[in-house]
């Protein structure tokens, strides 16, 4: 943690930056690690830091969240560093520590941790590549990865500090099997040691002869109704949550719950993060905020959930029939008649539970079939995850979806790319135009007037200096169809079925953008839904991981909402495309132009979807290597100016949890 230093924490003038760190010690040119509290409701979670130099160039970094309690950063004060700041801006905030480290010990560090990654450092320092060795450092310093999660958890947690609410009484159901005594009464034990002790319990065991409970006159048992509904348990209850055999509450649990009532009053849902068998490498389940397809093919909400207002009286009629199966009615039944305006997420690990039995995914397969017939919806669902994506039924007829393939030269990619979408795809009503870039090379001209024999296809002129957005918004304005899909030439198409998975799921009114699963030439994953925030600007998540990585909470093979989506393969409406304002070629002529859409499009009321169904090779990104130039300088220009549109959401991207590192690419722990 390094030596101790005293420290200041001083108000000041700037409206975002309103805190400076003053030290004790010289810091400049030293490494710094900050240990700070805060308070798990508020938002945003993340702070700021701003470095500011002696020329009066800033950097800001975006800190992890104190999500247990504390958190901890780790960062680097250049020798021309002037001034720190912070923003802070959430109740609870508390600077605990501020220690400074040399490089020498971190490098040590590095070395004993991740010995590969200290001679990548070492390499980059004869080099001279600074930024790209602390870089290094960093990620191997102050990450950890997500199956360490106990130990992360141990030093970072914290007692609750908040108000305790003095109410609304809280009406807890444990439905509960008779073999099940023991769980039962650790459950119990959790409710008792409450903070919040404005709480009602409905043990209701499967049948009669039970083992006694601990004696409580807020506790009740009795049968579980074999008819009725779930009103005749909750009764007039102004709030209410199921619980499993086998929870255990932190202390804070139902404060910290309640409390976020009055924080957020339109909140009718309110869930937290769990640990699910501790001590094994997925036992924390962060959970992202309300993500409603991803609830609707996993349930991931779990215990606890609290249920209030109109939702609550909503839920009241779900009939009672079947005791293993009513949590996951529960909360399919949520899902579909919430709204994310109506939904929080408390990012703190609240409960402790029992391994989930090796049988939930056929239950849930089983109530998600149930709850379609109920609702009419055509669909059959598969007991494996890849069947939910077969939720979202396809137009018909099918729409046209024209394939905008922006070019230049490089048959090689372009022949690959087109042959793809015109002979290797198995949907029925297809447009390709490829907007060129002023090719010369004769092969492909040559290649163009073969093309240009299939109806389907149509080639636009598009001369000038490369500029990806103005030739995607050319090849939108020529296209014909409803369904436009933007395609990279260096993309090869891997299942004939690609393109149908992603019309399925543009269509929906509510969703915008669509991704598929991008596979480098090697075969690990180039992309699987993009995070704002990470590396500071955005990035691709589970970036060179092997393609079958599940991610947290499984959510990397099913269908699931992100904040943003590669241009490199993505679908949309061509009316809301349009609504948009399309890509924004003044500003992102080459990069961000595809998370800006995306968030421009949450902006207006859509959400952006990742699928795995449609997979496709990116076949020449794996070889590209970094910017160097002007191409670099016109990449940070163009960062600089996302990171000014988008520093809210760079904050806190409601999809990826706010205790996930933003230094690396793996989901791992900061």
């Amino acid at each position: 943690m390094g030596r101790s230093v005293a420290f200041t924490l001083d108000p000041t003038q700037d409206p975002v930056f309103d805190r400076r760190l003053g030290l004790s010690a010289p810091a400049r040119g030293r490494w710094i690690v900050l240990t700070y509290r805060g308070d798990p409701v508020p938002r945003p979670l993340r702070p700021l830091l701003r470095l500011t130099r002696d020329d009066g160039r800033c950097e800001t970094f975006v800190l992890p969240a104190p999500v247990q309690g504390a958190a901890v950063w780790l960062g680097y004060l250049p020798a021309d560093c002037a001034a720190v700041d912070l923003a802070i801006d959430g109740r609870g905030f508390e600077l605990e520590r501020v220690g400074l480290r040399s490089e020498a010990s971190l490098f040590g560090e590095c070395l004993r941790k991740r010995p590969l990654r200290a001679i990548a450092a070492g390499y980059n320092r004869l080099r001279r590549h600074e930024r790209r060795y602390r870089d290094i450092l960093r990620g191997s310093c102050a990450v950890t990865p997500r199956g360490a999660f106990d130990a992360w958890a141990r030093d970072r947690t914290r007692a609750d500090r908040g108000p305790v609410p003095a109410g609304p009484t809280l009406q807890l159901i444990l439905p509960a099997r008779r073999e099940e005594g023991e769980r039962v009464a650790e459950t119990i034990r959790s409710l008792q040691a409450q903070r919040f002790s404005a709480w009602r319990l409905h043990v209701a065991w499967d049948h009669a002869g039970a083992d006694p409970i601990p004696a409580d006159a807020r506790i009740v048992e009795g049968r579980w109704p074999t008819a009725g509904c779930f009103g005749d348990l909750v009764g007039r209850a102004e709030v209410a949550a199921l619980l499993t055999p086998g929870d255990r509450l932190d202390p804070d649990a139902l404060a910290i719950l309640v409390r976020t009532l009055s924080d957020a009053p339109a909140s009718e849902m309110i869930y937290a993060d769990a640990c699910i068998g501790a001590g094994t490498p997925e036992s924390a389940r962060l959970k992202p905020d309300w993500s409603p397809d991803l609830a609707l093919t996993t349930a991931y909400m779990g215990t606890p959930t609290l249920y209030a207002g109109a939702l609550l009286e909503s839920l009241q009629a779900l009939p009672l029939d079947a005791q293993d199966t009513f949590p996951l009615r529960l909360a399919l039944n949520a899902t579909g008649a919430v709204s994310c305006a109506r939904v929080s997420h408390v990012p703190r690990i609240l409960s402790q539970g029992e391994v989930p039995d090796s049988d939930a995914g056929q239950r849930h397969a089983a109530v998600l079939q149930r709850y379609l017939d109920t609702h009419r919806l055509p669909a059959r669902v598969e007991a494996h995850p890849r069947g939910f994506d077969l939720l979202w039924a396809l137009p018909e007829p099918p729409p046209l979806a024209s394939v905008i393939i922006p070019s230049r030269d490089r048959l090689d990619l372009i022949r690959v790319a087109a042959d793809g979408v015109l002979n290797g795809t198995a949907y029925p009503a297809i447009e390709l135009v490829i907007v060129d870039n002023g090719s010369v090379d004769p092969a492909v001209l040559a290649y163009y007037d073969g093309l240009k024999q299939d109806s389907r296809v149509r080639i636009l002129s598009h001369p000038g200096p490369f500029n990806f957005s103005a030739m995607i918004n050319a090849g939108v304005a020529a296209a014909r169809g409803s369904v436009v899909v933007l395609l990279n030439n260096d993309v090869a198409v891997l299942r004939e079925d690609w393109l149908e998975v992603l019309v399925r799921q543009a269509c929906r009114p509510e969703i915008g953008a669509v991704g598929a699963k991008l596979l480098y030439a090697d075969g690990t994953l180039q992309h699987a839904g993009v995070v704002v925030g990470l590396g500071g600007r955005a990035g691709h998540i589970l970036r060179r991981r092997p393609a079958a990585s599940p991610g947290v909470l499984g959510r990397k093979r099913v269908a699931h909402e992100v904040s943003a989506v590669t241009a490199a393969c993505l679908a949309v409406e061509r009316h809301k495309f349009d609504a948009v304002g399309g890509l924004d070629a003044e500003t992102f002529a080459i990069d961000f132009n595809d998370v800006d859409v995306c968030l421009r499009l949450a902006a207006a009321g859509y959400r952006t979807i990742w699928t795995p169904r449609a997979v496709m090779a990116h076949l020449e990104s794996t070889s590209r290597g970094p910017a160097i130039g002007a191409a670099r300088l016109r990449f940070e220009q163009e960062a600089e100016r996302f990171v000014a549109r988008w520093g809210g959401t760079i904050r806190h991207d409601p999809y990826y949890h706010p205790a996930l590192s933003l230094t690396t690419f793996g989901e791992d722990l900061e």
